[in-house]
């Protein structure tokens, strides 16, 4: 039976204060399609840094969607690739195949999402946000508005390293935003370190989704 075997990066944006994390179990379906020796193997990316010691903190939505993602390419695309590079393999010159050769290319991309999503589930502690519901301290899950010097007010979501949007206003705990807000309660006033300075914030309004 196939053996499943579970890999990611980052940008500062000044204009949110967010960094962009980006991210990717190998399943091995069919090592013919995806080992050849054509010289082109997978690279292995990086993981996201966790703090020493700390776990890959992630939200019950926010786990659901990855794993769903990642079933999702077990049982249904890589599949249908694997089923399309066969065909392709079946044609004659792989050298000058399209099909194959961009069949053999997407294979690569599934499996190291794979690797990626398999690893960083396995490591992940689900926090249900909803339990500070009421409460105006910062923590995990929490969304905050805060402002700037200039009273420019910014709204952040503060979610785990694999599942944060940047561009949904989403930071990852570890971001440095987040980690500026974490514990803070409604009115304090904080310093925000970022690659253009120091800047003074305060702390407007923090929220929490409904229990259910």
């Amino acid at each position: 039976s196939p053996q499943r075997k579970l890999w990611a990066f980052s940008i500062f944006s000044p204009d949110t204060h967010l960094y962009f994390d980006a991210a990717f179990e190998l399943f091995d379906m069919s090592k013919a399609f995806t080992k050849e020796s054509d010289g082109d193997e997978d690279e292995d990316l990086g993981l996201p840094a966790l703090p020493s010691g700390a776990r890959n903190y992630m939200t019950p939505a926010g786990y659901a969607r990855l794993r769903a993602e990642l079933f999702g390419l077990i049982d249904d695309e890589r599949p249908k690739v694997v089923e399309i590079v066969h065909w392709a393999a079946s044609n004659g010159d792989r050298s000058e195949n399209g099909d194959y050769i961009y069949g053999k290319k997407r294979l690569r991309e599934i499996d190291r999402r794979i690797r990626f999503l398999t690893k960083r589930l396995e490591i992940a502690e689900v926090v249900d946000p909803a339990v500070h519901h009421g409460s105006d301290q910062v923590f995990f899950g929490s969304t905050v508005t805060y402002a700037d010097a200039l009273g420019t007010e910014r709204t952040v979501t503060i979610l785990g390293i694999d599942e944060a949007d940047s561009l949904k206003g989403q930071g990852s705990w570890v971001s440095p935003i987040a980690r500026t807000l974490l514990k803070a309660r409604e009115g304090d006033e904080l310093r925000l370190i970022t690659p253009a300075g120091v800047m003074d914030i305060q702390v407007l309004q923090v929220s929490y989704p409904v229990p259910n």
